[in-house]
Order: C-alpha cells, then sequence, then structure tokens
C-alpha cells in the first residue's frame, strides 16, 4: 500500500511538471480538480502535495469539476475573483493621482510635482508623501494613467509663432500660381536648403537593423572641430515631375551657392524636362539665402534670368510658415527616413544615400558634391538693385515678384 501511494505521488508529480508550463491557472486548477476526484478520498491533500499547489487551489477546482456552473472559456477565474483593486482599498488613490499629472501641475505653485519630471517613480515618491499616504507600485500608477486615456508623449511642434494677417491670401495666390503653371507644362520647383550636418564619426538619429549587442561605434562628443567636412545640403524639388535634386556643399549657405545649386538642376534636369519652357516659377520660405529681404539673393536671380533666358516667378510663403513648403516633407522627409541611424562619414556616403532614396510612388532624387569655396558678407550697392529688371505684384511686391532676362 505504501509503494502505491509513493507510485501515485510520483505520477502525479511527474505529469504535473510536463504539462504544467503549458497550462493557465484556470486549466491548471482544472486538472489538479480533477487529479484528486480520479483518486477519490485524499485526493485533494496528495495532489497537493505531489505538485506544490495549495488545497484551496485543488479543492476550487474539484468543486469546478463537480459543479453544474461552468465558468465562461474566455475568463479564468469567475467574475469578482482575484485580488481587489488598489482603488477599492484606497478611494482616494485615483483622485490625488490625476491631480498630480494635471496638464496644469507645472504651473500649480501649490503642487509637490512643480519642477519635477512626471516620471513614474516621481509620481509614486509623491504620493506616498501626501496626507492621504498612497502605497502603490508603479504598475498601479501606469495602469490607473492608461485607463484613464493618458500616454507618454513628447512635444509637438504646432505653433508656427506669428500669424500674419495676409497668410491665408498668400498661400491661396501660392497655389494658384503653382497650377496656372503646371497646367501649362511650365516647370515649377520648391527651394531649400537642409540644416548642416557634420561630415565624420559623429551619431545619426534613428535606428537600423544590426547584429545584436553590435551597433555601429561613434564619437561619444560631436565637436564641430572634429567634422571633416559640415556639408549642406540644397534641395531643388520639381513639383509637377516628382522628383528632386541635392547639391551637397561645403562651404556656407550663401545666396551665391543657392542660385549655382539651381542652375546645375537647370542645366541636369529643367532643361531636358522642359525644353520649351517660357518661365520658370520659384516658391521658397523667406529666410535664410533665399530670404526676401536679402540684396544678394535678387541679384543672384537676375544672373540666372539671364543664363537660362527665361523669365523667373518667385512665390515666398508668408513668415513662420516655411513648413508648408513641399520641399520639406516630399524631399526633406525620405532622405531624412532614408539615412537615419547611419552615421554620416563621409561626403560619398551622404551622396550615396540621398541619391538612392526612393519612394514607393517612384520619386527619384539626383545629388551632386560641389566643392566650392563661397564668400560671405558680398554687399550689394544701390546701383546693381536699381539695375534689376524686376516686376513686383501689386500685393505684397516683397514676396511675390518676377525678374525678366536683361541683355547689356
Amino acid at each position: 500500500m505504501l509503494n502505491l501511494c509513493a507510485y501515485t505521488d510520483f505520477a502525479i508529480h511527474q505529469k504535473y511538471s510536463y504539462i504544467s508550463p503549458n497550462l493557465n491557472e484556470r486549466q491548471r486548477r482544472i486538472w489538479a480538480g480533477t487529479e484528486a476526484f480520479a483518486i477519490g478520498w485524499g485526493g485533494i491533500s496528495a495532489v497537493a502535495l505531489s505538485t506544490g499547489l495549495s488545497r484551496t487551489t485543488v479543492s476550487k477546482g474539484l468543486k469546478e469539476v463537480n459543479s453544474d456552473v461552468k465558468i465562461p472559456p474566455n475568463r479564468i477565474r469567475k467574475k469578482g475573483g482575484g485580488r481587489k483593486c488598489s482603488e477599492i482599498h484606497d478611494p482616494t488613490l485615483k483622485t490625488d493621482l490625476l491631480h498630480l499629472v494635471a496638464p496644469d501641475t507645472r504651473g500649480d505653485p501649490e503642487s509637490r510635482l512643480l519642477w519635477k519630471s512626471k516620471s513614474l517613480s516621481h509620481i509614486n515618491k509623491t504620493l506616498k508623501t501626501m496626507q492621504n499616504f498612497h502605497n502603490v507600485s508603479n504598475y498601479v500608477v501606469r495602469r490607473i494613467l492608461h485607463e484613464e486615456g493618458y500616454s507618454l508623449q513628447s512635444n509637438q511642434k504646432v505653433k508656427e509663432g506669428g500669424n500674419h494677417p495676409d497668410r491665408d491670401e498668400q498661400f491661396q495666390n501660392i497655389a494658384t500660381t503653382v497650377d496656372d503653371f503646371i497646367n501649362a507644362h511650365e516647370p515649377v520647383i520648391s527651394i531649400d536648403a537642409k540644416k548642416k550636418e557634420m561630415i565624420g564619426e559623429f551619431k545619426n538619429v534613428g535606428r537600423e537593423w544590426n547584429p545584436k549587442s553590435c551597433p555601429v561605434r561613434v564619437n561619444v562628443y560631436d565637436f564641430p572641430n572634429t567634422a571633416q567636412y559640415k556639408a549642406v545640403p540644397y534641395g531643388i524639388y520639381d513639383i509637377a515631375n516628382n522628383n528632386g535634386f541635392v547639391n551637397i556643399g561645403i562651404s556656407v549657405d550663401t545666396s551665391v551657392f543657392a542660385g549655382r545649386s539651381i542652375l546645375k538642376w537647370w542645366e541636369e534636369k529643367g532643361s531636358i524636362m522642359y525644353p520649351y519652357a517660357k518661365k520658370l516659377l520659384i516658391t521658397a520660405d523667406g529666410g535664410e539665402s533665399n530670404g526676401t529681404r536679402i540684396h544678394l539673393w535678387k541679384v543672384i536671380l537676375q544672373e540666372l534670368a539671364n543664363r537660362i533666358n527665361i523669365p523667373i516667378t518667385l512665390r515666398h510663403f508668408p513668415p513662420g510658415t516655411s513648413k508648408w513648403n513641399k520641399i520639406e516633407h516630399r524631399l526633406f522627409g525620405p532622405i531624412s527616413i532614408n539615412w537615419r541611424g547611419v552615421p554620416l562619414n563621409s561626403l560619398k556616403k551622404m551622396s550615396n544615400l540621398i541619391s538612392n532614396t526612393t519612394t514607393t510612388n517612384g520619386w527619384t532624387v539626383i545629388c551632386q558634391l560641389d566643392m566650392r569655396k563661397y564668400q560671405k558678407g558680398i554687399k550689394i550697392s544701390n546701383e546693381q538693385m536699381n539695375s534689376l529688371n524686376i516686376k513686383r505684384e501689386v500685393i505684397h511686391g516683397e514676396w511675390n515678384d518676377t525678374i525678366f532676362p536683361k541683355f547689356e
């Protein structure tokens, strides 16, 4: 009899060790109850001793096996089972927690979280110092916040600064002009300079697939004086044909560099795509090398119009609205995605990453290197400005004008 009992205990233990990892709480409980039922008198103690489960668990499993009331298949415990949530034991917990993380907490002089980040650890520590003393875990804090519609979020750039009263009118003017040019099969380009990129072993934001525990190693510090070059990508986006052109400079972003980049695009792409062009439309923001107040920019455009022998029409976006310029998301966006997480350690690598940027709708880009040195601080005389063959629009002529070719 003793040998039979020992054999039974060993068999139950062996069976449980094999199937337990594949069972959830409910299945484990019912299996234990079934074994206890099969053994009969003393079965609860035998199964509990052999498996390490509590007698209570085995007893509940036995009752479920013998009971006509079954737990729904999608539940593990009956409704109301398990430990009660912290809010039941601590009724003021949720109210105090939501008060701490309310959006205006940072400016509330009575807040205990004033000038501290709202991390789970800080929130939890603060809850324990409150008058109602809430002794909960970070998990509970996270669960309540998720249930109340909170989530971790970063700042979102949506405030554009000053709102010019003629902003919408200028947007409409740009849209109408672009449509007119495209319908007439005339070239329309969006231009801008991307931010400078340091060439060298520097970290580039983003992540790429690499062998586990083998990240690309780069410099700890991003000191500018250790960079091989400071690359200036100047982009031209052909709106109608959905393709781009990038001229990478190693000097400075000046109006001369901008004009040279546009001329390169015209010689490489524009004159081929639009062999019968009678005019050119450029949309740009109102700052940097192609700014509305840069006299050198107007002189360079005059030289460009003389060179390509067609009028150049300018449409500038109002102040604070440069992100609406199509080049920002149509050209620079895909390029930034393509080189994410890749150190730009050479100009050739940067050029190849740009040239191989594509999209599913057939978007392509050409990239060239410009190793010239451009001079800053070139002064333009009044005589040069007065000699421009320029026609300004009646409404906001500083944003809207056309420069016609002029020959000596």
